[in-house]
């Protein structure tokens, strides 16, 4: 891990690595053995990150999840498919370059692939506005989707992006409308859809890709309403309580897997994605695979009726009448279509 480059409780590990690293320079440079005091050494680092990484809090997962080295979508694009061709520009005003979308091969099938992309330094992350999308960003991905239909190709969502942008183009270019254009095409489309999240899944920002046949998440990811500061800052009118917020939000993996938010939570290596990326590639790869034949084996109105009903029941709450259908409670045969 690059000097410089970790969060507040990754301190500990980063001193644990340096003190690693300048013990195997001078045994090098002075010709000495210190492979057992390597070994303790690289011992008891396997315990600290096991400690750490394994009793992380919420807010910590939103760090992480954020963290300046996690991989974004196109790592995994170079990782998981092969012979990607990147599309651009919606046919209406301009290429979003926060919104990446183009078509590849998985397993050798052909799938179209978008999703939310942020920059490594400063210059890419202004061209790529943070991984905040202008409406032309939704309207790509739309393009894509409605292509991908045509011909039968499934979609693959990457999400990552802590919303939508809100400036005032994007508003005066129809930010809200584009989202909702989105969800609606979305839970109608004809051909297998599966989203990822792999970092932010912040606002209508993150839902606008992600209205899929099924949702899975990274360990440290986090899918939510709001950002926990955009939280506070409403509730408490103070950004400081973030913590409280993240808490009170029910937005970690876990806690969407028990609500029937997302339907699989994606194991990260010891120490995050931005530990190891082959590893992570590997494990959302397995997952994709094992999901889209699921998916794909469902006849087209049996999926467009299952993808209904999941967002439909999402969300349990009682009334004056009783419980209502809960994530995991089916609704009942035809109720469906009664209440839309």
């Amino acid at each position: 891990m690059p000097k410089g480059v970790y969060l507040d409780f990754e301190r500990p590990i980063v001193e644990l690595e340096e003190e690693i690293e300048d013990m195997e320079r001078l045994a090098d440079k002075a010709g000495m053995d210190v492979s057992a005091e390597l070994a303790t050494l690289q011992a008891k680092l396997a315990r600290l990150k096991e400690e750490i990484f394994t009793h992380l809090t919420p807010i910590q997962r939103v760090q992480l999840a954020r963290h300046p080295r996690r991989p974004y979508p196109l790592d995994f694009v170079e990782r998981c498919f092969t012979d990607w061709l990147e599309i651009h520009g919606d046919r209406a005003y301009a290429d979003d370059h926060a919104m990446i979308a183009g078509l590849a091969r998985f397993d050798g099938q052909p799938v179209a692939i978008i999703g939310q992309q942020k920059g490594r330094d400063t210059k890419e992350n202004l061209r790529r506005n943070f991984g905040m999308p202008h409406p032309e960003g939704y309207r790509k991905a739309m393009r894509l989707m409605k292509t991908a239909e045509k011909f039968g190709h499934p979609v693959i969502a990457f999400i990552d992006t802590p919303g939508a942008y809100p400036g005032i183009g994007a508003e005066e270019r129809g930010q809200a409308e584009a989202i909702a254009h989105n969800l609606r095409e979305m839970a109608g489309l004809r051909v297998p859809t599966l989203s990822v999240v792999t970092g932010e899944g912040a606002s209508g920002g993150a839902l606008g890709i992600g209205v899929t046949d099924r949702i899975l998440i990274l360990e440290n990811a986090f899918y939510s309403v709001i950002s926990p500061e955009g939280c506070a800052a409403i509730l408490w009118k103070d950004g400081e309580k973030r913590e409280l917020a993240a808490r009170a939000m029910k937005i970690t993996a876990e806690d969407l897997e028990h609500l029937g938010v997302v339907d699989e939570i994606i194991p990260e290596p010891l120490g995050g994605a931005h530990a190891d990326y082959a590893s992570t590639a590997r494990a959302i790869a397995e997952a994709i695979r094992r999901h889209l034949g699921e998916i794909s084996a469902w006849s087209v109105d049996d999926r467009i009726r299952r993808r209904r009903e999941k967002y439909r029941t999402m969300g349990a709450w009682k009334g004056p009448e009783g419980a209502h259908p809960g994530p995991r409670d089916p609704v009942p045969a035809g109720e469906a279509d009664r209440r839309s």
